[in-house]
């Protein structure tokens, strides 16, 4: 079945204030990563923190999901536009976020937490790694919402037609743009617009799927690395099988074989470093829950 985009990008409005779900899509995500990570302190999966600390531990991490994901749209994706307008770099509701970029801040706002708090960079990084995918999952629907980053033509008597699709630029400027698009969509004469819903596909597979594998692979306690090593393996999978049908940057496109993407060319470290953290993880120690520290935290709680 075809079916026509037609979800507005703002949520609500207050005044001239204009609320976006991309913005909200965020701020669950980071509220997703503080409960799921307050019941990992609990059971005691990291000893010798607390919820306050836990949640400057999100805090900072947030702050690098933010700055290095914007940072990393920039210098992967789009420099060239960036320095022609500066200002774009503050529009983060209209999308432009780079998870390659984001996770780099993120292990950077880790480093320095575990500096700080005197613990092994890879017991925060496993600890951290199954609180991501609800905030990747939810990411991906905002991208959904926002009409961004779909796939290629389905081909087929399915798929959905996006209004921000290339093919209707010549109309787009006009004030009754979506109405014309509804009648056509009615008539049948966008089916051959039709596209893979490759936001869908990705919060299916980085938000439900790898959300799943690494809640169920983190609930007993497992070698250092091997549980930041299996993120890194599964999301560069998944990542990099999704973008086959996915178009990829139109100031980009294809970067080698008329196939090959950047969001593949930055997945590939990934699966290699996933792969070494695993080999890495088998003579590793496995760091024990402390029930001791669990039951202080109760009581202060």
């Amino acid at each position: 079945m075809i079916h026509l985009h037609q979800i507005d990008p703002v949520a609500f409005s207050l005044g001239p204030l204009k609320v976006h779900w991309y913005g909200i899509a965020y701020a669950i995500g980071f509220v997703a990563a503080w409960y799921l990570g307050r019941r990992r302190i609990v059971a005691g999966r990291l000893p010798g923190i607390n919820a306050e600390a836990l949640s400057d531990l999100v805090f900072y991490a947030m702050l690098g999901v933010v700055l290095g994901g914007r940072i990393g749209y920039i210098l992967f994706y789009d420099l060239q536009a960036y320095l022609q307008q500066p200002l774009q770099v503050f529009k983060v509701w209209q999308g432009g976020m780079s998870f390659h970029g984001g996770l780099l801040g993120v292990l950077a706002a880790a480093w320095w937490w575990s500096r700080k708090h005197r613990l092994h960079f890879f017991d925060t990084m496993d600890f951290l790694a199954p609180l991501v995918p609800p905030g990747l999952g939810i990411g991906r629907l905002a991208n959904f919402v926002n009409g961004e980053l779909w796939g290629k033509h389905t081909g087929a008597d399915w798929g959905w037609v996006f209004p921000s699709d290339p093919a209707f630029d010549a109309m787009r400027g006009q004030a009754d743009f979506m109405a014309r698009l509804q009648q056509q969509f009615a008539s049948g004469a966008l089916d051959m617009h039709a596209r893979h819903p490759t936001q869908l596909y990705q919060a299916a597979l980085e938000g439900v799927l790898l959300f799943a594998a690494l809640w169920w692979f983190s609930s007993r306690p497992r070698p250092r690395y091997a549980v930041s090593g299996l993120f890194a393996l599964l999301y560069g999978l998944f990542r990099f099988i999704v973008e086959f049908v996915r178009v990829p940057d139109q100031q980009l496109g294809y970067l080698a074989f008329d196939w090959l993407t950047m969001g593949q060319l930055l997945s590939l470290p990934l699966i290699a470093l996933g792969l070494f953290l695993l080999w890495l993880s088998r003579r590793a120690p496995t760091l024990q829950p402390a029930v001791a520290d669990v039951a202080a935290d109760k009581e202060t709680a």
